[in-house]
Parts: C-alpha cells; sequence; structure tokens
C-alpha cells in the first residue's frame, strides 16, 4: 500500500482516485470543488483542505489538472508542492499540458532533488473508470520505474516515452492523429450518404480494408455499428469537443515552436474551433459529424 495525494478530482480524476483506493493505496484527496471532494470521500479517500495538505506525508503526490497555467500554480513557485514536498516524494503530472511547461516545472523539481513525471493519458471518461487508460510518461526511468505500479492501477498501458516533455509530446501527437482521422472518418460517412450508400456498408467495408482506423472501427461517429460509441448516445462524451480542441491547439502551439508543418492539425483546429464556438464545447468529439453533415451542430 502507497500514500498517495492526489489533487485535482473532475471527470477523469475523480474516477482515477476512486481506482488507486480500489488497488489498496491510501489516497488522501483535494479538489476546489467540494461536491467533486465529497464524491472521492463517498469512494474510500480522505479529504484535505488544500493541495499542501494532500500532499503531506504522501510517497507519490498525482494530479489531473485543467491546464498548463493551474499545473504551474500548483506545482512552481514558493507555495507550489515542489517547494512544500518531503524529499523523496514522486511528483507526476497526469494533466494534458503544452511541452514547454512541463519542462520548466520538471527542471524546477530536479533543482530541489526531486522527480516530477509528466503522465497525460489517453482513454477517455470511460478509461478513466475502468482502469484502462493509457499513460504516456516523460521524465527519468527510475521515476518511471516507482510510478509504474501506481500508474497501472488505473490504466492497462504505461509507456515511458523519454526525457521530461516527453509525455506531453506524444499526448499531442497522438490527438492531432485522433482530431484529424476523426474529420476524415466523418467526411465519408456524409459522402457515403450523400451517394446513397448505407452507412453500415461502408462500415462493414472499411473497418476490413484500407480505411480502417480507430475513429472508425472503436469510436464510430454514426450510430449503430459500434454500440459503445457516443454516437449512439446523442453524442454524449466520452471526450468532449473543448478538450479535443485543447489538444490541437496545444499541437499547433508546439508545432510552430518547433518549426513543424501540420496543416491537417491546424486544419482540424479550426473545425473543431468552429464546432465548439457553436455551442458545442460539451458534446462529444464526435459530434462533429453534425457539423460536416451541414444539419444543426
Amino acid at each position: 500500500m502507497a500514500r498517495i495525494g492526489f489533487i485535482g478530482l473532475g471527470n477523469m480524476g475523480g474516477p482515477m482516485a476512486a481506482n488507486l483506493v480500489k488497488a489498496g493505496h491510501a489516497v488522501t484527496a483535494f479538489d476546489v470543488s467540494a461536491e467533486r471532494l465529497a464524491a472521492a470521500v463517498d469512494a474510500g479517500a480522505t479529504a484535505a483542505d488544500s493541495t499542501r495538505a494532500a500532499a503531506a506525508g504522501a510517497e507519490l503526490v498525482l494530479t489531473m489538472l485543467p491546464s498548463g497555467r493551474e499545473a504551474a500554480a500548483v506545482y512552481g513557485g514558493a507555495d507550489g508542492l515542489i517547494a512544500a514536498v518531503q524529499p523523496g516524494t514522486l511528483l507526476v503530472d497526469c494533466s494534458t499540458i503544452d511541452v514547454a511547461t512541463a519542462r520548466a516545472l520538471s527542471a524546477e523539481a530536479a533543482q530541489r532533488g526531486l522527480m516530477l513525471l509528466d503522465a497525460p493519458v489517453s482513454g477517455g471518461v470511460a478509461g478513466a473508470a475502468a482502469a484502462t487508460l493509457t499513460f504516456m510518461v516523460g521524465g527519468p526511468a527510475e521515476g518511471f520505474a516507482r510510478a509504474e505500479p501506481i500508474l497501472k492501477c488505473m490504466g492497462k498501458a504505461v509507456i515511458h516515452a523519454g526525457d521530461a516533455g516527453a509525455g506531453q509530446a506524444a499526448k499531442i501527437c497522438n490527438n492531432m492523429i485522433l482530431g484529424v482521422s476523426m474529420i476524415a472518418v466523418s467526411e465519408a460517412f456524409v459522402l457515403a450518404e450523400r451517394l446513397g450508400l448505407a452507412p453500415e456498408k461502408l462500415f462493414e467495408i472499411s473497418s476490413k480494408s484500407s480505411g480502417q482506423c480507430w475513429s472508425l472501427t472503436s469510436y464510430c461517429p454514426v450510430p449503430g455499428p459500434v454500440p459503445s460509441a457516443p454516437s449512439n448516445r446523442d453524442y454524449q462524451p466520452g471526450f468532449t469537443a473543448a478538450m479535443m480542441l485543447k489538444d490541437l491547439r496545444l499541437a499547433q502551439e508546439a508545432a510552430i515552436a518547433g518549426g513543424a508543418a501540420t496543416p491537417l492539425g491546424a486544419e482540424a483546429a479550426a473545425l473543431y474551433g468552429l464546432f465548439v464556438n457553436a455551442g458545442n464545447a460539451q458534446v462529444d468529439f464526435s459530434g462533429i459529424i453534425r457539423m460536416i453533415r451541414g444539419g444543426a451542430a
């Protein structure tokens, strides 16, 4: 049993913390939302009244935060966790943030003799609840070895991507592929509709040929072929369009900084921006097919 501090109990963090409790770990949790904190307590965690209180005495601290701004505020500076935790505490940020902030926080931790891993996840809310997330981890190999058994309580795959920031790099590259492929799959289904080809027939053919991809076979944007997909629940998320837009914009920031040409990634970010701005921030990202179809978004 490990003593774990967990900060950030939203749609992803809440079920992740609950799975750590189920695995037998002692979890002390904090969130700015009293409702979310109460839910974590109901799942077996101990409540803390601040980030520092959650981290006090912990062997490992996990965070799941909205953006790099919150991560920098929680970890950095004189009042942050890096300055507050005991020597030897392992810090693991599971938020999806920009690569530059992840690397800066890791360097700040290293100056105090600490290790801070960036470990963003893939798998959405369903994966968080089912403990089937994929963790992409950046940071020292020693820190990864310590974190791996804890992360495996919440995921099906825990992969060491490389040095500090590599986890965030992997996440934004992966989700750029996902955003682009979902748009391509949606366009194909809309074209099939216009040409009189039944969607189930396109699925049957493309799922067994060169059009096969995760956006088609695991998360099909039209109802029917994949019963577990959000398209069968009126596009209730899963993974919201707002979160996809955030990741696509992070990818574009990184592309500009790195001098990489990503024209399809840029177009995907623009399209998801239109979709979100039309009032669909909390719709599943696969719901973009409704905008592509030209119907009610």
